[in-house]
């Protein structure tokens, strides 16, 4: 069935989605991760790697609390991140008086994965078209097109697609990430680390949805006394027009490892050609009145 949408959810979307399909199209889909109830257990991480095939990326002891992926990789397409903090013990949204004066700990836990920019970098400066935005509105690398060239990697303002350069693995040499479970969601089955989320802390569905959703959680998570909360992702007028797989952060988003202000580098394009050919037309239009005036 087609996708109609309001102007104001038209912002929100890619451009040329859902257009290019036509009836083919669907309802864009995403994750909304709501990083208060995530408990670190990684059943995303071990989900994601058995239905995509994902390689092991070594079995390394970081030092990092629990966090022993590190980032999302090429072989590391859900990451769970686990951040120490200093942090008052709370009960019931109140702060909890310590006998020996001590604040306490908290743990912030989050599973980040790659985000379906609605301006995706990586998906512009792709040379031969193996990277692809979906009917779902999701992007896509086609691992049997991809030429390894390594454009996309400095695209990505997250640092998330990279290439793999395990030998003998599915995939080898080809650039790699999150693909929202393609083709589950060609069989209208739930991406494979949402299905396997204990806590619903990853939620998949209409992105529209999710928004709302998030907006809700986020009312009701400021009442229960986290005023630093916060949705990241959820803002079309942010660098890469918002995301397709955004999160409910406790603290701020570089706490987490994540960039505060992403910008896709392809953004600024249109306007730096633009430039480009007034400055050319304007050096045409001199060298042309120069040329006019020796032969006076």
């Amino acid at each position: 069935m087609a996708v109609t949408m309001n102007p104001l959810e038209r912002d929100m979307e890619p451009a040329s989605w859902p257009e290019s399909y036509g009836e083919e199209a669907r309802a864009r889909v995403g994750f909304f991760t709501d990083t208060t109830i995530c408990i670190g257990c990684k059943a995303c991480e071990v989900a994601c790697k058995e239905w995509n095939q994902v390689p092991e990326d070594g079995f390394v002891w970081s030092g990092h609390s629990y966090d022993n992926t590190g980032q999302l990789s090429a072989n590391s397409w859900r990451h769970v991140a686990f951040v120490e903090q200093d942090s008052p013990l709370r009960i019931d949204g109140a702060n909890l008086d310590t006998r020996d004066g001590s604040t306490g700990m908290r743990w912030l836990m989050s599973s980040d994965v790659c985000k379906h920019c609605t301006n995706a970098g990586c998906l512009d400066v792709c040379p031969t078209g193996a990277i692809f935005r979906s009917e779902f509105g999701t992007v896509v690398v086609q691992q049997d097109v991809c030429n390894g060239c390594g454009y996309c990697i400095p695209a990505c303002p997250f640092g998330v697609i990279d290439r793999r350069e395990i030998k003998g693995a599915p995939g080898y040499g080809a650039a790699q990430k999150c693909t929202l479970c393609y083709d589950r969601l060609k069989d209208a089955i739930e991406p494979a680390c949402a299905k396997a989320c204990p806590t619903a802390s990853i939620q998949f569905g209409d992105l529209r949805e999710l928004r709302e959703r998030a907006r809700e959680r986020l009312e009701r998570v400021h009442a229960a006394g986290f005023a630093d909360a916060q949705l990241y992702g959820a803002d079309p007028g942010d660098g890469v027009g918002g995301f397709g797989a955004f999160a409910l952060l406790l603290d701020k988003p570089e706490v987490y490892g994540l960039p505060p202000d992403p910008v896709v580098p392809t953004r600024d394009l249109p306007a730096i050609w633009g430039w480009a050919l007034a400055g050319a037309g304007a050096l045409v239009s001199i060298v042309g009145l120069a040329m006019a005036g020796r032969r006076k």
